[in-house]
């Protein structure tokens, strides 16, 4: 089996806060990729101290690199987190795919095509994908949860 490759880096960029954070994994199209990448989002969320975005993160990030690992390419897919804001963090998943996904209504008695529902409801529809020269980004923004009023 192949292993990650892991690389955290500072960043700074033009749709970013400043020194930004951002972190990525390279994964094998396996199956198992999910969970990987589903253990460097809890590391890494962790170190910046953003574990309220844990579930969702492994649910998202899950569901994209499931995605991805179904295209057949051969390269390796990139898994990158990166702090949008205080309260904003992206998952973004890069593969050697160019096609785009798209979100199915899935009927009650189906047992796939929810993926991207799930996707959509837990970013609130803040997720999209951009197509690359050599395959695709596929994202998605969690927002830290409102503190509930006591």
């Amino acid at each position: 089996m192949q292993r990650a490759l892991l690389e955290a880096r500072a960043s700074s960029d033009d749709n970013s806060m400043p020194g930004a954070e951002t972190a990525e994994v390279l994964l094998p199209y396996l199956p198992e990729s999910a969970s990987q990448a589903r253990r460097f989002l809890r590391k890494t969320l962790t170190e910046w101290g953003l574990v309220e975005l844990i579930d969702a993160a492994e649910l998202v990030a899950c569901e994209l690199v499931t995605n991805a690992a179904k295209t057949g390419c051969r390269r390796q897919m990139t898994v990158t987190i990166r702090r949008v804001s205080q309260l904003i963090v992206r998952i973004s998943v890069r593969d050697g795919s160019r096609a785009l996904p798209v979100l199915i209504q899935a009927s009650p008695d189906e047992e796939c095509h929810r993926g991207l529902a799930l996707v959509d409801r837990l970013t609130a529809g803040r997720w999209g994908a951009s197509v690359e020269p050599l395959g695709k980004v596929v994202h998605a923004d969690l927002a830290m949860p409102k503190p509930v009023p006591q």
